[in-house]
């Protein structure tokens, strides 16, 4: 049964089932049933799909996904929002604008607590919160010092000062309304452009025009647990699967891998000298690389990953046997190649080989996006319209143009099962587009300003 499942997108698209005419009409009882089962499975629907998009009007809108009505309204009256990002449980929107992020609770029946903090209770009692999560970051300085060894989950929790009648280390958050922040995230010089979170919500990395990224534990939010420099603009920011390296990219055309189990970078990559990169993303599996720059080019990367084999040959666990540089498998993908040659026996090591370049538009592109299904990736440029190319063997070939937009397109979020994606415009709409035909098939309208960022978490979410 899929009783307990949360419908993606295409599921929010119908309308809940109701019991058979016949049924109804046996049954005196039987309306009332139908009507509470459709109210139910209706509620379900908007909890399980949260769509919120927001820019210069100084609002975030939260929507109904298949209905196209907002559902609720937050005013952000000290700037625009740049970004916004739901965390991976649904439990918290990030939204970026000058200087700060802000974070607001998803639920507005019952505002939730910080992982390890004191909350705000639906009883306004502010109950204390839970204990602190095992995946937290440790205290860290700017790039090159401290640091413990990275894992799965993130890096090993530190103690973090204590509040006022806090003895586990958090902040304590004060009440909020459903319009106001459960934490404030401030500590950057220029606007915040890129936001992302751990796969667990238990960090948030953060970039921003004075030229750092900033890594900020939700237990802790009076200061970043680590900064890095990125020495120019950052653009854009995501985390790789693993949990254990953030990639960014800035204004200087310069990808960078940060290592946080080394609390430095691994890779930096720089595709055209001083020519921006708008936008990074990575495969769901870790598998490769997407970054895409204002001229309008896209720069694919291999990822290979894996343990240097020892001097027998025998690698340790989970280790990739590689292959002779230039060998290919039967679908014509070439094969892992050899670990770095200053790579030690037992080492991990991650190694980034291009793959190949190609031009997505002739004008800027603002927005590269890989399907959760790695099947598609999209592309979003000054030019109004939204890419879809097939990534199948790494060809990227012209799939379809989404064209509806009248001005620039900013960013774009694809449904869980890769079969919508929500775009956000400068002519002040948000699209949701069916890939499968290429058309709008619901747009919102509300926002009086360009609209320049959406979130969508249609996911089931797995603890």
């Amino acid at each position: 049964m899929t009783a307990h499942r949360a419908p993606s997108i295409q599921g929010a698209t119908r309308a809940p089932a109701h019991v058979p005419v016949s049924a109804a009409r046996a049954s005196p009882s039987a309306d009332t049933a139908a009507a509470a089962a459709a109210a139910a499975a209706a509620q379900q629907d908007a909890l399980s799909v949260l769509l919120v998009t927001a820019g210069y009007d100084h609002t975030i809108r939260f929507w109904e996904a298949w209905s196209g009505i907002c559902s609720r309204t937050i005013q952000h009256p000290d700037s625009q929002v740049n970004r916004l990002a739901i965390s991976p449980d649904k439990r918290w929107l990030a939204a970026a604008g000058m200087g700060k992020v802000r974070l607001y609770d998803c639920n507005i029946t019952a505002p939730s607590q910080l992982p390890g903090g004191a909350g705000h209770g639906a009883d306004g009692s502010g109950a204390p919160g839970g204990a602190a999560g095992q995946a937290g970051l440790g205290a860290g300085g700017n790039a090159g010092t401290g640091g413990g060894a990275g894992a799965a989950g993130g890096l090993p929790p530190a103690p973090a000062p204590a509040g006022p009648g806090n003895t586990n280390g958090s902040q304590a958050i004060p009440g909020h309304s459903g319009g106001q922040p459960v934490a404030t995230f401030d500590g950057h010089s220029g606007n915040v452009t890129s936001l992302a979170w751990h796969a667990d919500a238990k960090w948030l990395a953060t970039g921003s025009e004075d030229g750092t990224l900033k890594i900020w534990d939700l237990r802790t939010t009076s200061r970043a647990q680590r900064w890095y420099d990125h020495h120019a603009a950052v653009n854009d920011v995501v985390v790789h699967p693993n949990q254990g390296d953030v990639i960014s990219c800035d204004q200087a055309g310069s990808v960078k891998v940060w290592d946080l189990g080394q609390n430095g970078c691994s890779h930096d990559l720089v595709p055209e000298e001083d020519v921006p990169i708008r936008s990074v993303s990575v495969a769901s599996e870790g598998s490769c690389l997407v970054a895409g720059n204002h001229h309008g080019n896209v720069y694919v990367w291999r990822i290979n990953s894996g343990v240097v084999p020892d001097q027998q040959g025998a690698g340790g666990q989970g280790s990739l046997q590689a292959a002779p540089e230039g060998s290919t498998a039967a679908d014509g993908q070439p094969l892992v190649p050899p670990p770095p040659a200053n790579a030690n026996p037992g080492e991990e090591y991650t190694d980034l080989q291009p793959v190949t370049t190609f031009r997505a538009h002739e004008k800027y592109l603002t927005k590269c996006l890989l399907s959760p299904d790695v099947r598609y990736l999209a592309t979003c440029s000054a030019d109004t319209t939204i890419k879809i190319w097939n990534t199948s063997r790494y060809a990227f070939t012209l799939e379809k143009t989404l064209v509806g937009h009248q001005r620039w397109v900013w960013d774009a979020a694809f449904s869980a099962d890769s079969a919508y994606l929500v775009s956000a415009s400068s002519d002040h709409v948000a699209r949701l587009w069916e890939l499968s035909s290429g058309e709008t098939v619901r747009q919102y309208n509300g926002h009086n300003k360009a609209l320049v960022t959406v979130a969508l978490n249609d996911a089931h979410w797995v603890p």
